[in-house]
């Protein structure tokens, strides 16, 4: 079976009548919103996965330029292959157009994200997360303070990544409690941390590892011990999209792969692959 990464945009599928939900939906209630008329049965029939994810939030997931990298890529493979779907990864852009076309229906899954009541209106999750990822509070070595809980936040300026959401109360707490700045990349975030333009600045704490070892600038930022939130990232599966019906099949398959360490290995890889890549060096080039 051959698996073919492109860089083209999905082409435009015909419209369906939107359908929302908040809650989890089996392979048989799928069955039944073909029988009522709100899936189509071409929707529902998945004979070709097209997958997504995030084009720079490393080691979990990255284009490298040709081909999308990371755990997050590597475990949705994983699983697809040995449930025996055929599939393709493709490079689509920014975070934010991902989850327009997820949310339209333009492609079937989303490598990894967290799990939040906005995207559970056109996203499936599984039950069983792909991976962990512990919120960071990256400070500026010169002006770093006390962090033990979400309340030291309070009164100092924060940033995060456009289009980044963490899940949970966290996201609740944000909004109402945080001085809060977006940028559009980490690097964008951790340059102004670095001038002092903000205190703080929440990100993934791999992803934020991952910036630093591409920057070769470790040494001027700190992360306290103390995470804002370990939250869990999914592969989701799209509502409007052609593979909803394969959620089940996925969650059994994911449960395998977690229980036997498979996942677990897959991360420690890819940790080592960015750590050696072209992408955490080019920084120190002449």
């Amino acid at each position: 079976m051959q698996h073919r990464q492109t860089q083209p945009a999905f082409s435009a599928r015909r419209s369906v009548r939107r359908f929302t939900t908040g809650m989890p939906v089996s392979a048989l209630a799928l069955a039944g919103l073909v029988a009522t008329g709100l899936l189509t049965p071409a929707q529902a029939a998945c004979t070709h996965m097209r997958v997504g994810a995030d084009p720079a939030y490393p080691p979990l997931h990255w284009y490298d330029g040709h081909q999308m990298q990371g755990a997050s890529v590597d475990i949705a493979r994983r699983v697809l292959d040995e449930l025996h779907i055929p599939y393709e990864v493709r490079y689509l852009g920014p975070f934010t157009r991902i989850m327009k076309l997820a949310e339209r229906g333009e492609l079937d899954m989303v490598a990894t994200l967290k799990k939040t009541p906005e995207r559970e209106q056109f996203l499936l999750f599984p039950k069983t997360a792909a991976l962990s990822n512990p919120v960071a509070v990256f400070q500026a070595r010169d002006r770093a303070f006390s962090f033990q809980s979400r309340q030291d936040l309070v009164g100092h300026r924060g940033g995060i990544t456009r289009g980044n959401r963490f899940g949970g109360d966290v996201d609740d707490f944000i909004r109402a409690s945080l001085e809060i700045e977006e940028a559009d990349t980490p690097e964008s975030n951790f340059n102004k941390l670095k001038v002092g333009r903000i205190d703080y600045f929440l990100t993934g704490y791999f992803v934020g590892m991952a910036f630093l070892l591409k920057r070769s600038d470790e040494a001027s930022f700190v992360v306290p011990p103390t995470y804002l939130a370990d939250t869990p990232n999914y592969l989701a599966l799209t509502l409007k999209g052609a593979c909803a019906d394969r959620l089940d099949a996925i969650e059994a398959k994911l449960a395998q792969l977690k229980k036997s360490g498979a996942l677990d290995e897959i991360i420690k890889a890819n940790l080592a692959r960015w750590r050696s890549s072209s992408l955490a060096r080019e920084s120190t080039a002449p």
